[in-house]
Order: structure tokens, then C-alpha cells, then sequence
């Protein structure tokens, strides 16, 4: 039985539905509008912004600001998932036989493009933690073994490192990360002053999840390679986030993200890229011999999932790029300034994220005096159904805000006067 060309394909779905052109052409008058102005003067037109807002599914039974977790996929790339299930659903196996495997590669190939590597340098997976995961428990550690990391990094990942502490016997040297640093050289040498001959891997946030502050990535790993240490990029929140290629971040050794954060794709799409030299040390999790240990293939056998999220990664690029990841970057920015610029000199009321545009853009960290997150938390969701999430650790006090470009100022607008009101 041959394989089917991809028309035929599209043929053969029994009672699949047709994906309308509506939404997508609802994209492409909003931008049309936009014209040729410099993404920092569109960044304040809230006219142009609404049209974007209007191609997504917000609810009305809240405000969500609580976007770094996982963010709305706009409505083309919605449908498209759900029709990418029919179609699969309609042949079943025979798709999972024939068609599986290519279809992933394009994406595959899309999102090297939009990372700046190799192809061959790039698997999808579910997740960031799958991804940093992947590495942390395929490398070969043995006892004494050092690890520089930061106790402002995900949660899970110092579990991680924690879980290899008690298995192996390595060694985790912990950093804390100052809320408002005063250079990139300040933040270089708090991880330098870390290092040691023992020392194999540093970690880091590209963007910390818990303030949203953007770390000088290049010149840590620069200075790690100089000590011989690996480097690995915890980038959760600044794929399709903020402008970068990997070229950008001095040759670090491995990267992962997410895709349902700002890439906006269904739940359940990851990326981890690994520098093609440091392929082969790197067992995998489920065994592959089909490939060659220097093949990165290798780290992505795992079994049969879900294909439609593959597929819908595809679309999710497709409206992320019509957009154009300098406009997204700078609406984004401006959107988190607006609001944080409003509170910052009140003297109640306390920002965990810097104030510098280039150390931050959507995410921020805010708290009150007098409340603990948690209750911050829940009086912003309680009285003004505001949906945020409460951050209490790490020298981090506060709640988590995260708007996203279907954001509207008139919803800023509410939550500034919630802070300040409850700020007294």
C-alpha cells in the first residue's frame, strides 16, 4: 500500500469538517491595518490590538492575567487543531503508519527556523520539563559531580537536580538571584563565584518564571565555557516571547521551552535543542536502536501520543509569525509597563521585577504590603475577578502578572486600581 500524498490524504477524511478561511482572513485585514509602522508605535495602538484580541477566545468570566502558564491558542489555530483530530481520527493507523513521522519533521523544521539551529539539533517534545529532563537524567553523573543553579529557577528542575543529588552523589551549589540587578556583570559574577573545578553544568532561566526577569544568557555561558562547564537554558517563557536566535546565547550547550505558553499551541508541545556535539553523550530515556547515539532522534522515541498537538504546531507558527515576533515582543513590553510604571513609586506596593526594559517584558512580580500572596491572590480574583498566581519563595513576595496581546489597558486599567485600593 503506498503512501498517500497529502491531498489524497485530505480526501480520504470522512466527515471531517473544512477549516473556513474566516479566521484567518480576520488575521490578515487586522494586519493590513497595522501598515508599515515600527512595531514600538503599533505596541500603543489598542485599536489594532483589539483586532488581534477579537481572533482569540477570551472569556468573559474573568480577566486572565495569569497568561505565562498557558495561553489562549487563537481561534485559526484552535480550529485547525480539532479538525487536525477528525482528520487523523478518519483513518486512524493508517495516518500513524504513513504520515506521522513527515508531518512532524515540517514542524520540526519550522520551529529550527524560528530557534535559528539546526534541524537535526531539534526535537519536539511535551514540555520544558520532558526537555530539561531529558538531559538532567541522560547525562552520566558521578559522585561529586557539581551543578550551579539558582533557587529563583523552576521548581521542578531543582527537584530534579535534587532527585540526582540522592542517586548519584552530586553536588548542587545554589545562587539567589537579586530582584533589581544593577548590571549583567553583577548577575555573571554571582554565578561565577559558584564555580569550581568540580563544577559540570550551570543552569539558568533565560527568563525567570517567577518575575519575569530577563538574564544575560550570552555572557553566563560565555564565561561558564571559559571554566569548561556546561550550560544548560531553562527557556520556558522566552521562545516566541522575545527576539532571539541561539546563535544569540554564546553557543549554550542545550536550550528548552514550551509552545503552549507564547507560542500559543495546544496543550502538550515542547522543544529541546541540544548542540550537535554534545548529541551523543546523552542517553535517552526510552530506548531507541533504530538511530545512531549521535542522531537526536534518538532522545524522541516516545510511543504513540497524541499527533493532532504535532500538527497544530504548524498552525500556531503560521499566526505567530503573520504577527511578527518584534511587534508580539514589543506590545508585550509595553503592556507590562503600562501597568507597572502606574504602581512602582507607591510606597505600599512592591515590584519583584526590574524596572530596566531590556530586563524584562510580559511577566512581572507585585505585592502589597500587609497581604501575603496567597490572600493578594485571592482578594484580586474574589472582589475584582482578577486571575493572577501567588509566588511566595525564593526572596519572591508576590503575586505573578502576566498579560498576553489579547490584553486590553482598560483591563490594566482595573487591575492598577485594584492594587491601589488595596494598597490603601
Amino acid at each position: 500500500m503506498s503512501t498517500l500524498s497529502k491531498r489524497q490524504f485530505l480526501k480520504t477524511m470522512v466527515g471531517a469538517t473544512t477549516l473556513t478561511a474566516g479566521q484567518w482572513s480576520g488575521l490578515t485585514e487586522a494586519l493590513a491595518s497595522a501598515g508599515q509602522r515600527p512595531a514600538a508605535e503599533l505596541a500603543r495602538d489598542d485599536d489594532f490590538w483589539l483586532k488581534i484580541r477579537a481572533l482569540y477566545p477570551v472569556t468573559n468570566e474573568f480577566t486572565q492575567l495569569e497568561n505565562g502558564y498557558y495561553s489562549l491558542a487563537a481561534r485559526p489555530v484552535l480550529e485547525g487543531y480539532l479538525q487536525h483530530i477528525q482528520q487523523v481520527n478518519a483513518v486512524s493507523s493508517y495516518y500513524m503508519r504513513t504520515r506521522q513521522f513527515s508531518d512532524k519533521r515540517l514542524a520540526q523544521e519550522q520551529l529550527a527556523q524560528l530557534l535559528g539551529c539546526s534541524t537535526d539539533e531539534l526535537i519536539i517534545t511535551r514540555n520544558t520539563t520532558e526537555s530539561l529532563d531529558t538531559v538532567i537524567s541522560g547525562l552520566t553523573w558521578k559522585a561529586g559531580d557539581e551543578v550551579v543553579m539558582a533557587q529563583q529557577d523552576y521548581g521542578a528542575m531543582l527537584d530534579m537536580f535534587r532527585q540526582q543529588a540522592r542517586r548519584y552523589g552530586t553536588v548542587n551549589r545554589l545562587v539567589s538571584l537579586p530582584n533589581h540587578p544593577q548590571s549583567d556583570d553583577e548577575i555573571v559574577r554571582l554565578y561565577e563565584q559558584a564555580i569550581t573545578p568540580k563544577t559540570r553544568m550551570l543552569m539558568v532561566c533565560h527568563l525567570v518564571n517567577i518575575t519575569g526577569q530577563i538574564l544575560p544568557v550570552r555572557k553566563i555561558t560565555e564565561m561558564a565555557h571559559q571554566h569548561g562547564v556546561e550550560v544548560l537554558v531553562d527557556g520556558a517563557h522566552a521562545f516566541a516571547h522575545l527576539a532571539f536566535s541561539i546563535a544569540d546565547l554564546g553557543g549554550c550547550d542545550y536550550y528548552a521551552s514550551s509552545l503552549h505558553k507564547w507560542l500559543g499551541t495546544p496543550l502538550g508541545a515542547g522543544i529541546l535543542y541540544v548542540r550537535r556535539d554534545k548529541i551523543a553523550p546523552v542517553w535517552p530515556l526510552f530506548a531507541d536502536s533504530s538511530v545512531p547515539d549521535t542522531d537526536i532522534r534518538k532522545l524522541n522515541h516516545t510511543g504513540t501520543h497524541p499527533v493532532a498537538t504535532d500538527l497544530a504546531i504548524q498552525d500556531a507558527i503560521r499566526f505567530h509569525t503573520s504577527i511578527g515576533i518584534d511587534r508580539k515582543e514589543a506590545r508585550l513590553r509595553y503592556l507590562q509597563h503600562y501597568w507597572t510604571d502606574q504602581v512602582r513609586k507607591h510606597p505600599n506596593i512592591t515590584l519583584n521585577t526590574p524596572e530596566t526594559p531590556a530586563r524584562s517584558c510580559a511577566i512581572a512580580n507585585v505585592g502589597i504590603a500587609g497581604k501575603t500572596p496567597a490572600e493578594l491572590a485571592k482578594v484580586l480574583f474574589d472582589r475584582y475577578r482578577i486571575f493572577t498566581v501567588a509566588i511566595d519563595n525564593a526572596n519572591v513576595r508576590g503575586v505573578r502578572v502576566t498579560p498576553h496581546l489579547y490584553t486590553t489597558t482598560a483591563e490594566l486599567d482595573t487591575f492598577v486600581r485594584a492594587l491601589t485600593e488595596l494598597a490603601g
